[in-house]
């Protein structure tokens, strides 16, 4: 196998978004005692290069998903997909990351599961928390708050949209009998003679 270095992964995938290409850099870090090399690629593309992006990626070699991971940065939404591309192969694992950037007022991305199916469980999760829309999510039923949670409150989001200061002062309270508070103690245990 002919492994790639990250400024020819980052060349590769440059090409791959064209025009919809922003950035990229390559960075390298030791870790641990033995001063092991981490090397990552992180490029930035706008939401249209995602899929053609991503397709080149997998022919450089079918990367692992770690995460979707996330900053509400305002304005916008930067999504940053983090991959590991020679997944398994000691030493020679490289992270890549890509950052997509959604403006507020179009918060739509395609999804990734019909290339990377194990996506699908931090697409979904962009959806709840973010109010991000995925386009042809093949499962957009709610994973991680409960079918009464308002519609409209996204609890990652850093305005208007994110948890009102009214739910905030009461999130511990989830009106189910299994679980009260109040002012008064539980009665003692009786003690074992």
């Amino acid at each position: 196998m002919n492994l790639l270095t990250p400024q020819q992964i980052a060349e590769a995938l440059q090409a791959a978004a064209g025009a919809d290409f922003v950035s990229a850099r390559c960075t390298e870090w030791a870790e641990g005692a033995k001063g092991r090399k981490s090397q990552q690629v992180w490029i930035k593309i706008a939401r249209e290069a995602l899929i053609p992006t991503l397709k080149r990626l997998v022919e450089i070699h079918y990367p692992h998903v770690a995460v979707i991971a996330f900053a509400d940065t305002g304005a916008q939404v930067d999504l940053m997909y983090h991959f590991y591309v020679y997944w398994g192969i000691p030493h020679e694992e490289i992270l890549v990351t890509f950052t997509v950037s959604l403006d507020k007022t179009d918060l739509k991305v395609p999804t990734i599961t019909d290339i990377i199916p194990g996506a699908l469980t931090s697409e979904r999760e962009k959806q709840e928390m973010l109010g991000i829309e995925v386009v042809d999510i093949p499962d957009g039923r709610r994973l991680f708050l409960p079918e009464d949670f308002p519609q409209g409150v996204y609890p990652w989001r850093k305005d208007e949209t994110g948890i009102p200061p009214d739910m905030v002062k009461d999130l511990w309270a989830t009106g189910r009998d299994s679980c009260q508070f109040n002012d008064n103690p539980p009665p003692a245990e009786p003690k074992a003679e």
